[in-house]
């Protein structure tokens, strides 16, 4: 079964989540458990975790199938020492929070070496701070976004996020986004069958299947290889309708979280229905 849903909107307190996700259909959802823009937060209350709880348990929103996102500001690969510090301390806190709420994964931008230091001592940084992350909480997975390699963004090539996998002492508590959008403008092909297919066995090959924990669906405002980061409206972009259907009908996309990041808040809706049809699945209207 697919689990498709918007990031939505945390605002007023995380327990408004789960029912903003309830009024789009969805039936999996991505969030901030913070604000996004803001280094730091207030903790969560013991009523914040509570109602959270109760209203995924209400609606049916499985840990597994929620997957909240970090912060933007946040650079564990950062080269300069304060900032990497103030950067690990904002990802610890994320980690713990969803540890809080029971959930299961947090979703994860690499990093960037800002021109600063290798590519490969900044890797070598990310996995370092996710190391230290695990090491100070239970039971949440942190999940490497790939990026569109806009700028100097790391991530943008199955080798780089294998490579951070293959220094992370946990394996089991380590996974892997990917962002449509962000795959086809740094290169991987998926809008052709053949190419789709080829994508997902290079995937296969150079990280493992088993390691996927969720896809950000976006189309793309910009062309194939672009290096640039733009998101688009299912089917209005360059990877089209036809691509997310192939999605909606791959058995690889089971179980995990496909969260939607597109930019027009007014289609949400009509976007989750659009892809529990192209899945041929029941379509919510709550």
């Amino acid at each position: 079964m697919k689990y498709i849903g918007p990031h939505v909107s945390a605002a007023g307190g995380v327990e408004n989540a789960p029912l903003n996700a309830r009024k789009l259909g969805a039936t999996a959802f991505g969030l901030f458990t913070k604000n996004q823009r803001q280094w730091k937060a207030r903790p969560l209350t013991d009523k914040n975790i509570e109602e959270f709880q109760k209203n995924c348990r209400q609606y049916g929103y499985q840990p597994e199938h929620i997957l909240p996102h970090d912060s933007y500001l946040i650079n564990l690969g950062h080269p300069e020492k304060e900032a990497l510090q103030k950067s690990r301390q904002a990802f610890f806190d994320e980690m713990e929070r969803c540890e809080q709420l029971g959930l299961v994964r947090l979703n994860l931008h690499p990093g960037n070496p800002l021109g600063r230091i290798s590519d490969e001592q900044c890797l070598r940084r990310i996995a370092e701070s996710v190391n230290m992350a695990l090491d100070r909480t239970n039971g949440v997975c942190a999940v490497i976004e790939n990026t569109a390699g806009q700028g100097t963004d790391l991530g943008h090539t199955f080798q780089q996020i294998r490579f951070i996998i293959d220094h992370i002492e946990d394996k089991k508590r380590i996974g892997v986004c990917i962002d449509t959008a962000h795959a086809f403008a740094a290169g991987y092909d998926l809008i052709s069958e053949g190419g789709y297919h080829q994508t997902w066995q290079e995937f296969n090959d150079i990280i493992g299947l088993h390691y996927l924990k969720g896809l950000h669906l976006n189309d793309s405002k910009k062309e194939l290889g672009a290096r640039v980061d733009r998101h688009n409206s299912i089917g209005k972009g360059y990877l089209g309708t036809e691509t997310f259907r192939r999605i909606m009908q791959d058995e690889r996309m089971d179980d995990i979280p496909l969260i939607l990041e597109t930019p027009d808040r007014e289609r949400w809706a009509e976007e989750v229905k659009m892809l529990h049809q192209f899945a041929g699945q029941k379509v919510y209207n709550f």
